[in-house]
């Protein structure tokens, strides 16, 4: 689910973080959410910067749509939450979540969805007093938009429920599909044709032009934005994955030990930026899928093997963090989109950090949308990785991303003030005092010398032995499916009774237990299917 303003969980039909699941409120019948008398005399304020549209019919609603939201929706509910001012509809949050295949999930899904929207608003003060309800979805082979409109009628009707069981009531209910819109509130056919209504031609309303003169844009769809950070599927694929292959067999050895691990770690930084340079000095591209066709050409195979595995290590990936604003953000923001587009195959887990880090410096840089998808994307890949779920969680309850930046420039100033000496010991030994806590942080825990390291989340087969930390496991003379990693990192610092930080669930040796190297895991066809933003307790991966 994409929320706009308020909670939200995965970009499909996940869960949502701070859902409302107490007992349903009675008296839940139709008749509680009313028609109004007259649609085309109800005002909806969107209000900008110093602007004020109104939109009174639902033609003008259905065009307003991508402009509420940032981008077309397909396949979609949309709920939208009006506030009452002077007598008119003001927009409130937005939700989006995925139309679920099966018809039985629409009732789950649209309480989850209602009771998600609302219970955000609460939180910020502001209740929502009537709801305007979107179902967005192309006709199937065969379908027509209006036999669209009547298939998803009982799915209109459920919400209409769910929002009248909080006393909500839906003032307006549109399907639209087929480059027409039909309302499931209005049956004057004079207004609202039983054959639909045709849409207006893209960016001729006033809502559009009012949004072109603010300089707002619309991104297109979503599935346009996901296709900018999913693995690649043509021939060069299998040379991506066989340059993985390699790099894993080299540099896991190293990072097992704890001087190879910081030398790597070294090696790996240098390279991005080096990268990262090489995209910023390489010329502009007009259109999006020419510039990431060009990214592509600018990262070789083995480089992109090398930084994949590189920043599966959770210091790495902090001190990569840290490119996150001003000149350095957009190169570093193209180089990750180009990594998460190479883990390929059997490493579709690994994408976790480069869209990790590509959701964050979207939310750094304003980006709000591209950062949530990112960041659900990333809790796709791997729903246990921790700094993916803490991100998702402080962008979608509106936090600012200011504290975390300014967590990440004192890690950085600190890094620049300390000997050689002191450098070297940071990268593998957990801070006591002095950490930085992200603003989604868990509750203090004790720390290790309290309680024993947590369980294994995979265990070695019987009568196994190995002096290392973890048993680095090989299926066909491939390397493991995950690397190890040390615990300290900036999404892991948590509070500590003396007022510092200290890590969670480290073991004694310093390294995070229960994962194993790069190729034995899911791959991404097995993988979990959606994110589970609200997710608590359990060890995580970071």
């Amino acid at each position: 689910m994409t929320n706009h303003g308020e909670t939200t969980g995965s970009p499909e039909n996940g869960d949502i973080s701070g859902r409302d699941t107490g007992p349903r409120t009675p008296g839940g019948d139709e008749d509680r959410t009313p028609r109004p008398q007259d649609v085309t005399c109800t005002a909806y304020d969107s209000r900008g910067d110093g602007q004020q549209v109104t939109l009174r019919s639902p033609a003008e609603l259905a065009d307003a749509l991508p402009y509420l939201l940032g981008y077309r929706p397909e396949d979609s509910i949309v709920l939208v939450a009006l506030h009452d001012k002077d007598g008119r509809g003001r927009f409130g949050g937005r939700a989006r979540l995925g139309i679920p295949a099966n018809p039985d999930d629409w009732s789950s899904a649209a309480r989850q969805l209602t009771h998600g929207l609302v219970a955000g608003s609460e939180r910020r003060g502001a209740r929502p007093e009537q709801m305007v309800v979107f179902l967005c979805h192309e006709p199937g082979r065969g379908e027509s938009g209006r036999q669209v409109k009547e298939r998803l009628g009982p799915l209109a009707r459920t919400l209409r429920l769910e929002c009248g069981a909080l006393d909500i009531p839906v003032v307006e209910a549109l399907c639209v599909s087929d480059g027409r819109f039909w309302s499931y509130c209005c049956d004057d056919e004079g207004c609202c044709p039983a054959e639909g209504t045709p849409m207006g031609l893209p960016g001729t309303s006033v809502l559009a032009a009012a949004a072109t003169y603010a300089g707002l844009q619309v991104r297109g769809t979503l599935r346009e934005l996901r296709a900018r950070l999913q693995p690649w599927e043509h021939s060069a694929a299998r040379e991506q994955e066989a340059a993985l292959d390699a790099a894993g067999l080299a540099l896991i050895p190293r990072i097992l030990d704890a001087e190879g691990r910081h030398e790597v770690a070294e090696e790996t930084l240098g390279l991005a930026e080096r990268i990262r340079g090489r995209l910023a000095d390489a010329p502009p591209v007009p259109g999006v899928l020419p510039a990431d066709l060009r990214d592509d050409e600018l990262l070789g195979h083995d480089e992109a093997a090398a930084l994949i595995l590189g920043l599966q290590d959770r210091t790495t990936r902090d001190r990569a963090a840290e490119w996150m604003e001003g000149d350095e953000a957009g190169p570093a923001l193209r180089l990750w989109r180009a990594l998460a587009r190479r883990c390929v195959g059997a490493y579709g887990e690994h994408a976790a950090a480069p869209l990790t880090l590509a959701g964050w410096v979207a939310w750094s840089t304003g980006d709000e949308l591209e950062a949530r998808e990112a960041l659900a994307m990333a809790l796709g890949a791997d729903p246990d990785y921790l700094f993916a779920r803490l991100l998702h969680q402080a962008c979608n309850e509106g936090l600012d991303p200011e504290s975390i930046r300014h967590c990440l420039r004192s890690e950085r100033e600190g890094r620049g003030r300390a000997t050689p000496d002191e450098s070297s010991a940071v990268a593998t030994e957990p801070r006591q005092q002095g950490g930085c806590e992200p603003p989604a942080a868990e509750p203090a825990v004790p720390g290790p010398e309290a309680v024993p390291p947590p369980r294994r989340r995979r265990t070695r087969a019987p009568g196994t032995g190995s002096a290392l930390p973890r048993r680095v496991r090989t299926e066909g003379g491939r390397p493991g499916r995950r690397v190890p990693h040390p615990r300290t990192s900036v999404a892991s610092a948590r509070p500590a009774a003396g007022g510092g930080t200290r890590p969670g669930g480290a073991d004694e040796s310093g390294t995070r237990p229960g994962t194993a190297g790069p190729g034995v895991g899911r791959r991404r066809g097995t993988s979990q299917p959606r994110a589970q933003a609200g997710r608590q307790g359990g060890e995580g991966e970071e």
